[in-house]
Protein backbone atom coordinates (compact mmCIF):
# COMPACT_ATOMS: atom_id res chain seq x y z
CA UNK A 1 0.00 0.00 0.00
CA UNK A 2 2.98 2.35 0.69
CA UNK A 3 3.49 2.59 -2.90
CA UNK A 4 0.23 3.93 -3.82
CA UNK A 5 0.24 6.26 -0.36
CA UNK A 6 3.66 8.02 -0.30
CA UNK A 7 2.81 8.69 -4.20
CA UNK A 8 0.98 11.91 -3.68
CA UNK A 9 4.16 13.51 -1.22
CA UNK A 10 7.01 11.82 -3.45
CA UNK A 11 5.42 13.22 -6.48
CA UNK A 12 4.47 16.84 -5.06
CA UNK A 13 7.79 17.32 -3.11
CA UNK A 14 10.11 15.67 -5.70
CA UNK A 15 11.39 13.99 -2.54
CA UNK A 16 14.03 11.68 -4.05
CA UNK A 17 16.27 9.45 -1.75
CA UNK A 18 16.30 10.08 1.86
CA UNK A 19 19.38 11.06 4.32
CA UNK A 20 18.05 9.08 7.08
CA UNK A 21 15.53 6.50 8.58
CA UNK A 22 14.89 4.83 11.63
CA UNK A 23 11.63 2.82 12.29
CA UNK A 24 9.92 0.88 15.56
CA UNK A 25 7.44 -1.71 15.16
CA UNK A 26 5.41 -4.63 16.98
CA UNK A 27 7.36 -7.92 16.59
CA UNK A 28 8.95 -8.78 13.45
CA UNK A 29 9.00 -12.60 13.30
CA UNK A 30 10.46 -14.75 10.73
CA UNK A 31 7.17 -15.14 8.00
CA UNK A 32 4.83 -11.88 8.08
CA UNK A 33 5.12 -7.97 8.72
CA UNK A 34 4.73 -6.16 12.02
CA UNK A 35 0.95 -5.85 12.99
CA UNK A 36 1.95 -2.06 13.02
CA UNK A 37 4.71 0.29 12.43
CA UNK A 38 5.79 3.71 12.34
CA UNK A 39 9.05 4.93 10.31
CA UNK A 40 11.04 8.56 10.08
CA UNK A 41 12.25 9.74 7.12
CA UNK A 42 14.39 13.02 6.35
CA UNK A 43 15.32 14.43 3.07
CA UNK A 44 17.60 16.64 2.10
CA UNK A 45 17.27 20.15 0.52
CA UNK A 46 16.13 19.70 -2.83
CA UNK A 47 16.67 23.11 -4.54
CA UNK A 48 14.13 25.08 -6.17
CA UNK A 49 11.41 23.91 -8.90
CA UNK A 50 10.31 27.56 -10.87
CA UNK A 51 9.83 29.53 -7.81
CA UNK A 52 8.73 27.35 -5.47
CA UNK A 53 11.88 26.04 -2.80
CA UNK A 54 12.28 22.61 -1.52
CA UNK A 55 13.86 23.17 1.56
CA UNK A 56 14.69 19.98 3.84
CA UNK A 57 11.18 18.14 4.82
CA UNK A 58 10.79 15.04 7.21
CA UNK A 59 7.95 12.15 6.11
CA UNK A 60 6.34 9.54 8.70
CA UNK A 61 4.35 6.61 8.06
CA UNK A 62 1.82 4.90 9.70
CA UNK A 63 0.16 1.34 9.52
CA UNK A 64 -1.24 -0.94 11.52
CA UNK A 65 -3.96 1.52 12.97
CA UNK A 66 -1.50 3.90 13.98
CA UNK A 67 -2.16 7.75 13.18
CA UNK A 68 -0.32 10.73 13.56
CA UNK A 69 -1.76 13.42 15.86
CA UNK A 70 -5.08 14.76 14.88
CA UNK A 71 -5.10 18.17 13.04
CA UNK A 72 -6.57 20.99 15.27
CA UNK A 73 -7.84 22.45 12.26
CA UNK A 74 -10.01 18.82 11.51
CA UNK A 75 -14.07 19.22 12.46
CA UNK A 76 -15.07 16.66 15.43
CA UNK A 77 -15.90 13.71 13.57
CA UNK A 78 -14.83 13.88 10.05
CA UNK A 79 -12.18 11.25 9.35
CA UNK A 80 -9.02 11.86 8.85
CA UNK A 81 -8.15 10.60 5.33
CA UNK A 82 -10.80 7.89 4.42
CA UNK A 83 -11.10 4.42 5.10
CA UNK A 84 -8.41 2.88 3.53
CA UNK A 85 -5.69 5.64 4.53
CA UNK A 86 -4.75 8.76 3.67
CA UNK A 87 -1.66 11.83 3.38
CA UNK A 88 -1.90 14.52 5.75
CA UNK A 89 1.15 17.57 3.87
CA UNK A 90 1.97 20.02 7.20
CA UNK A 91 3.05 23.43 6.10
CA UNK A 92 3.83 26.36 7.33
CA UNK A 93 0.40 28.25 6.76
CA UNK A 94 -2.05 25.34 7.04
CA UNK A 95 -2.45 21.38 5.90
CA UNK A 96 -3.46 19.36 2.53
CA UNK A 97 -5.13 16.23 3.46
CA UNK A 98 -5.81 13.76 1.15
CA UNK A 99 -8.04 9.88 1.40
CA UNK A 100 -6.13 7.04 -0.01
CA UNK A 101 -4.11 7.44 -3.35
CA UNK A 102 -4.55 10.95 -3.15
CA UNK A 103 -7.86 11.05 -3.17
CA UNK A 104 -9.93 13.59 -2.53
CA UNK A 105 -7.71 16.13 -1.48
CA UNK A 106 -8.91 19.37 0.88
CA UNK A 107 -6.89 21.96 2.48
CA UNK A 108 -6.94 23.19 6.51
CA UNK A 109 -8.19 25.04 8.04
CA UNK A 110 -11.80 25.02 6.22
CA UNK A 111 -11.78 28.45 4.69
CA UNK A 112 -7.95 28.21 2.86
CA UNK A 113 -10.20 25.28 1.05
CA UNK A 114 -13.05 27.48 0.53
CA UNK A 115 -10.57 30.23 -1.63
CA UNK A 116 -8.72 27.26 -3.04
CA UNK A 117 -9.33 27.30 -6.62
CA UNK A 118 -9.32 23.79 -8.43
CA UNK A 119 -6.87 22.71 -11.49
CA UNK A 120 -8.22 23.12 -14.76
CA UNK A 121 -10.24 19.48 -14.93
CA UNK A 122 -9.08 19.12 -18.79
CA UNK A 123 -5.61 18.15 -17.23
CA UNK A 124 -4.68 14.69 -18.39
CA UNK A 125 -4.87 12.56 -15.13
CA UNK A 126 -4.84 8.68 -14.82
CA UNK A 127 -7.45 7.65 -12.78
CA UNK A 128 -9.32 4.17 -12.18
CA UNK A 129 -12.84 4.21 -14.23
CA UNK A 130 -11.58 7.00 -16.42
CA UNK A 131 -9.35 5.37 -18.91
CA UNK A 132 -8.50 2.39 -17.08
CA UNK A 133 -6.26 3.81 -14.61
CA UNK A 134 -2.34 2.99 -14.64
CA UNK A 135 -2.64 -0.57 -15.64
CA UNK A 136 -4.31 0.37 -19.17
CA UNK A 137 -1.96 3.50 -19.52
CA UNK A 138 1.12 1.18 -18.97
CA UNK A 139 -0.71 -0.93 -21.75
CA UNK A 140 -1.20 2.19 -24.22
CA UNK A 141 2.36 3.74 -23.80
CA UNK A 142 3.92 -0.22 -24.86
CA UNK A 143 2.03 0.20 -28.00
CA UNK A 144 2.63 3.41 -29.03
CA UNK A 145 5.46 4.92 -31.30
CA UNK A 146 8.39 5.62 -29.10
CA UNK A 147 9.06 8.58 -30.85
CA UNK A 148 5.72 10.58 -30.06
CA UNK A 149 4.05 8.43 -27.73
CA UNK A 150 3.17 10.33 -24.05
CA UNK A 151 5.09 8.90 -21.19
CA UNK A 152 3.68 6.99 -18.49
CA UNK A 153 2.89 9.02 -15.05
CA UNK A 154 4.38 6.07 -13.06
CA UNK A 155 7.39 5.05 -15.57
CA UNK A 156 10.26 2.69 -14.12
CA UNK A 157 12.16 6.15 -13.68
CA UNK A 158 9.76 7.48 -11.36
CA UNK A 159 8.37 4.22 -9.87
CA UNK A 160 11.98 2.85 -9.06
CA UNK A 161 13.15 5.17 -6.74
CA UNK A 162 9.89 5.27 -5.43
CA UNK A 163 9.96 1.82 -4.64
CA UNK A 164 13.34 2.33 -3.22
CA UNK A 165 12.03 4.36 -0.52
CA UNK A 166 9.00 2.53 0.39
CA UNK A 167 11.31 -0.86 0.95
CA UNK A 168 13.70 1.11 3.05
CA UNK A 169 10.97 1.52 5.35
CA UNK A 170 11.22 -2.57 5.77
CA UNK A 171 14.63 -1.75 6.07
CA UNK A 172 13.93 0.74 9.03
CA UNK A 173 11.97 -1.76 10.83
CA UNK A 174 14.30 -4.74 10.75
CA UNK A 175 17.20 -2.81 12.13
CA UNK A 176 15.19 -1.30 14.98
CA UNK A 177 17.44 -2.74 17.44
CA UNK A 178 20.10 -0.63 16.64
CA UNK A 179 18.49 2.10 18.63
CA UNK A 180 19.45 4.68 16.40
CA UNK A 181 18.87 7.21 13.20
CA UNK A 182 20.65 5.22 9.88
CA UNK A 183 22.60 7.33 7.59
CA UNK A 184 21.82 6.60 4.82
CA UNK A 185 24.13 6.71 1.16
CA UNK A 186 21.19 6.45 -1.74
CA UNK A 187 23.73 6.80 -4.56
CA UNK A 188 25.90 3.72 -3.11
CA UNK A 189 22.77 1.88 -1.66
CA UNK A 190 24.56 1.85 2.17
CA UNK A 191 23.97 2.64 6.04
CA UNK A 192 26.76 4.65 7.04
CA UNK A 193 26.70 4.63 10.37
CA UNK A 194 26.86 0.99 11.01
CA UNK A 195 30.48 -0.36 12.41
CA UNK A 196 31.94 -4.10 12.55
CA UNK A 197 30.82 -4.49 15.61
CA UNK A 198 27.48 -3.63 15.75
CA UNK A 199 25.19 -6.31 16.79
CA UNK A 200 21.11 -6.53 16.41
CA UNK A 201 18.56 -9.14 18.34
CA UNK A 202 15.93 -10.72 16.02
CA UNK A 203 13.41 -13.37 16.23
CA UNK A 204 14.78 -16.63 15.03
CA UNK A 205 11.51 -18.87 15.32
CA UNK A 206 8.33 -17.97 16.94
CA UNK A 207 6.06 -21.27 17.50
CA UNK A 208 2.90 -20.81 18.34
CA UNK A 209 0.70 -24.09 19.80
CA UNK A 210 -2.92 -24.34 21.75
CA UNK A 211 -2.41 -26.60 24.54
CA UNK A 212 -5.83 -28.11 26.37
CA UNK A 213 -7.14 -24.62 25.36
CA UNK A 214 -4.85 -22.32 26.33
CA UNK A 215 -2.38 -20.23 23.50
CA UNK A 216 1.81 -21.58 24.22
CA UNK A 217 4.00 -18.85 22.57
CA UNK A 218 7.52 -19.83 22.37
CA UNK A 219 9.49 -17.27 20.55
CA UNK A 220 13.85 -17.79 19.99
CA UNK A 221 16.15 -15.06 19.63
CA UNK A 222 19.15 -14.90 17.94
CA UNK A 223 21.86 -11.75 17.62
CA UNK A 224 23.57 -11.50 14.65
CA UNK A 225 26.03 -8.57 12.89
CA UNK A 226 24.48 -5.64 12.18
CA UNK A 227 26.50 -4.66 8.93
CA UNK A 228 26.33 -7.91 6.90
CA UNK A 229 22.47 -8.21 8.20
CA UNK A 230 22.25 -4.88 6.22
CA UNK A 231 23.83 -5.59 3.34
CA UNK A 232 21.78 -8.97 2.92
CA UNK A 233 18.55 -6.77 3.93
CA UNK A 234 19.87 -3.97 0.90
CA UNK A 235 20.99 -6.42 -1.73
CA UNK A 236 19.55 -9.70 -1.25
CA UNK A 237 21.32 -12.75 -2.69
CA UNK A 238 18.32 -14.60 -4.15
CA UNK A 239 17.75 -17.68 -5.07
CA UNK A 240 18.29 -19.04 -8.33
CA UNK A 241 15.18 -19.46 -10.88
CA UNK A 242 13.25 -21.86 -12.41
CA UNK A 243 14.29 -23.28 -15.40
CA UNK A 244 12.34 -25.10 -17.95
Amino acid sequence: MACHIVDPAFWALKLGSPISINGSSTQVNTESAPHSEIVHYEFPDRGEVGKIKLPPVKLTWYDGGLLPPRPEELPDGQIMGDHSGGVLFIGTKGKLMTGCYGRDPILLPGELDEDYKRPDPSIRRIENGMGGGHELDWIRACKENPDSRVETSSNFNYSGPLNEVVVMGNLAVRLQDLKRKLLWDGENMKITNISNEDEIRVVSSDKFTVISGHPHFDTQYTTMKAKPAAEEYIKHQYREGWEL
